[in-house]
């Protein structure tokens, strides 16, 4: 999930807004907000879960992995990649990639790295879960696709990774779309204590931090992230059925020592690897995103999340964020298509 102790959880916990500066995000959101959805397409009403399935998955070798995924719309169409996050899976955007497809998109949705029909190609690479190197990944998939520029949307992991890539790589990425906002972190920021009522907050974080903790993740994987649905979403009545279509992608052979790393990596409970020190380094700075941005955040998040005023000046672009009313918890593409493929349309035509 989007769960980095780092510097957005000491200003969404330990330093809320004031009222004044409250009220001009407040109309500062209203009119950008207003002012994008002038250039939103028209797209096909859809009810969420109509989808199931996606056509048949696709496998290609990029940087380090083998990766798995689903693909949608014209093949010379702009180009819009949608990232996943934990514990979920391509599926969160069932829904979303053909809205987007119809609207004449060429979609790509890969699996994360321990996730799906993603593995590695060799059995010596580290199975490494720090931020930077899912993002590295991300662009590596971009360069064996030959896609030189996307939009970049996502939400959990995936919206930390999309938020690396436009803050790093800004000539790859044409615009951003990010649930929950400006979420780049850093070990150095993830070792001051919060108060307790949000250190409870993180509870996995902590569990996972012992070996207990992986022995527990890996035996009882799909109980585990059927819980933080249920948590992260308290008004999403998803079925068993919607469940464990995403609940396969973990019985990947890396997924428990992907997640267990990277939840380590966050605590400074485990090393990175050297060669994306540099990448670290810049990522500590927390850099401004300068492309165009559209965040969003569910009404009924149930995870831990910053508040919008929190992360505003992270995106020095054309920005807005919007709220989405209804009920709408953390996995908010699979609960909410219409509005994630809105904002993706949206930004792009920014």
């Amino acid at each position: 999930m989007s769960h980095g102790i780092n510097d957005r959880r000491r200003r969404f916990l330990g330093g809320a807004a004031t009222t004044i500066a409250a009220a001009q995000f407040s109309s500062l959101r209203v009119a950008r907000a207003q002012d994008t959805a002038t250039k939103t397409a028209q797209l096909p009403a859809i009810k969420p879960g109509t989808n199931t399935s996606f056509a048949p998955l696709k496998q290609i070798d990029a940087g380090v992995l083998n990766i798995g995924y689903a693909e949608a719309g014209p093949a010379d169409g702009p180009v819009v990649i949608l990232l996943h996050g934990w514990p979920y899976d391509i599926h969160a955007f069932v829904d979303v990639a053909p809205m987007l497809a119809s609207a004449g998109y060429r979609v790509i949705v890969p699996y994360l790295r321990g996730y799906g029909t993603t593995g590695f190609l060799s059995n010596d690479t580290a199975r490494n879960g720090q931020q930077a190197v899912v993002a590295v990944d991300i662009v590596a998939l971009m360069d064996a696709l030959k896609i030189e520029k996307a939009t970049l949307a996502g939400f959990d992991w995936g919206a930390r990774t999309a938020c690396i890539v436009a803050a790093l790589w800004p000539e790859r990425c044409k615009a951003l779309v990010s649930v929950s906002g400006y979420l780049i972190g850093s070990q150095a920021a993830g070792k001051a204590p919060l108060p307790p009522k949000a250190e409870l907050q993180w509870w996995y974080q902590y569990y996972f931090a012992t070996e207990r903790g992986r022995a527990g993740y890996d035996k009882y994987r799909h109980d585990f992230s059927k819980l933080i649905w249920q948590i992260a979403s308290p008004k999403w009545d998803f079925d068993d059925a919607t469940f464990d279509r995403s609940a396969a992608a973990f019985d990947n052979p890396d997924h428990v020592a992907i997640v267990i790393h990277n939840y380590r990596w966050r605590l400074g409970l485990a090393e990175g690897e050297a060669k994306y020190d540099d990448l670290e380094k810049r990522l500590v700075e927390a850099p401004v995103i300068t492309v165009p941005t559209i965040t969003l955040e569910g009404d009924a998040n149930g995870a831990p999340h910053p508040e919008p005023s929190s992360y505003a000046k992270k995106f020095s672009g054309k920005y807005a964020h919007r709220l989405i009313t209804g009920g709408i918890g953390h996995n908010l593409p699979q609960e909410a298509p219409q509005a994630l493929a809105e904002a993706v349309v949206a930004v792009d035509r920014s």
